[in-house]
C-alpha cells in the first residue's frame, strides 16, 4: 500500500455561484489518525464527499489509497460513517450489517463471523436482533460504526463518530480508533469534540472558508509548552534572564511570570538559574496548549459561533 493514504492538491467544489471548498490541499499518511477541524460551514463535509467520490470536484486533483478519486476497486476498501445517516428502521442491526457486507461482496461464514465480531466490539450483541426503530441515538451510532468497519477497510472516514454517545460510548470509539491505527488502518475523523480529536488523532488540519489554513502534529506541538511561575522578586534582571530559556516572557501579576519554552527539559535549568540568583521559587508549572486553544488561535477573532 502507498505510504500516503490521501493526497489532494487544489481540490475545489462549486455549487452554482457558491464556492463550498476553495482549496483542499493535504496529505494523510497511511496508518495515521487524522483530524479534520473547522467551524460550521467551512466545507468539511463537502470535502469528505469529494474524497469518497459522492460529489464531483469542480477543480484540482486527488488520490485515495494510491488511486484517482472514484476508483471502484479502492472504494471497496473504504469505510464511511456519515454524520446524518438514515438506516432502514425495520432492519435489525444484524440484518443491516449483513446487507452492507453483501454490498461489499462478503458472503457465508466469513461474513457471519465478521458481523458477530463487530456486534461484540461495539457492545450491540444483546440488541442485535431488535429493529433499529427501537434503538437510542447512542445505539444507532454504535451500529453505524460497525457498518463502517464491516469490510475491514484500509481507510475509514468517521464524520462526528461520537455524536449522541455518552462518556462510555466515546471511550469505546476512542479505543476502536486506537485499535485501527495499531493494525495500520488510516482513520479520517471530522468532529466538533476537540477533546476526543486530541485524544485519538496524530495530526489535524484546520479548515476555514473552504481551504486548509494550518496543520498541526498533536504529539509535541511546536512552542506548545507554557510555563507559569510564582517567584520573588520579579525585576528587570529576572525577566531579561528568563529570556535566555524561552520566548514571550510576560509579568502577569504580583510575583507571577509566564513564558513559552521548547519542552519540559528546560524547567530544571530555569529553576536552578533562579535559585542560584537568590530568587525565591514558590511554584513552577508547565502546561501545553490545548487543541481548543489552537483552534481559537488559528481560526482568528473574526470567527462567529456556529
Amino acid at each position: 500500500m502507498s505510504e500516503t493514504a490521501i493526497a489532494t492538491r487544489g481540490l475545489q467544489k462549486r455549487f452554482g455561484p457558491t464556492l463550498a471548498v476553495a482549496d483542499l490541499s493535504l496529505s494523510v499518511r497511511a496508518g495515521e489518525a487524522f483530524g479534520f477541524l473547522g467551524p460550521n460551514g467551512a466545507g468539511k463535509t463537502t470535502s469528505i464527499k469529494m474524497l469518497l467520490a459522492l460529489v464531483e470536484p469542480s477543480g484540482g486533483t486527488g488520490t485515495v489509497l494510491g488511486a484517482p478519486l472514484g476508483d471502484r476497486a479502492v472504494r471497496a476498501r473504504i469505510g464511511f460513517l456519515p454524520e446524518h445517516f438514515r438506516f432502514h428502521e425495520y432492519l435489525t442491526a444484524r440484518e443491516l450489517l449483513r446487507f452492507h457486507g453483501r454490498l461489499y461482496g462478503l458472503r457465508g461464514l466469513p461474513l457471519d463471523a465478521r458481523i458477530e465480531d463487530l456486534l461484540v466490539r461495539v457492545d450491540m450483541l444483546d440488541a442485535a436482533d431488535r429493529p433499529l426503530r427501537g434503538y437510542s441515538k447512542g445505539m444507532l451510532q454504535r451500529t453505524g460504526l460497525a457498518q463502517a468497519l464491516i469490510n475491514d477497510p484500509a481507510l475509514v472516514f468517521l464524520d462526528e463518530p461520537t455524536s449522541g454517545l455518552d462518556p462510555l460510548g466515546r471511550l469505546l470509539v476512542r479505543d476502536i480508533v486506537s485499535e485501527l491505527r495499531a493494525r495500520g488502518t488510516t482513520v479520517f475523523v471530522n468532529s466538533h469534540l476537540l477533546g476526543e480529536v486530541e485524544a485519538t488523532c496524530d495530526r489535524v488540519a484546520f479548515v476555514k472558508q473552504g481551504r486548509v489554513i494550518h496543520e498541526l502534529a498533536l504529539a509535541g506541538a511546536p512552542a506548545g509548552l507554557e510555563l507559569e511561575m510564582r517567584v520573588r522578586p520579579v525585576d528587570v534582571e529576572v525577566v531579561e534572564g528568563l529570556g535566555r530559556f524561552g520566548t514571550s516572557v510576560t509579568v502577569v501579576g504580583d510575583n507571577c511570570v509566564r513564558m513559552r519554552v521548547s519542552g519540559e527539559h528546560v524547567i530544571p535549568d530555569i529553576a536552578r538559574w533562579l535559585v542560584e540568583r537568590g530568587v525565591s521559587v514558590f511554584a513552577l508549572q508547565g502546561r501545553r496548549k490545548s487543541l481548543e486553544e489552537w483552534f481559537v488561535e488559528v481560526m482568528g477573532t473574526d470567527q462567529r459561533p456556529g
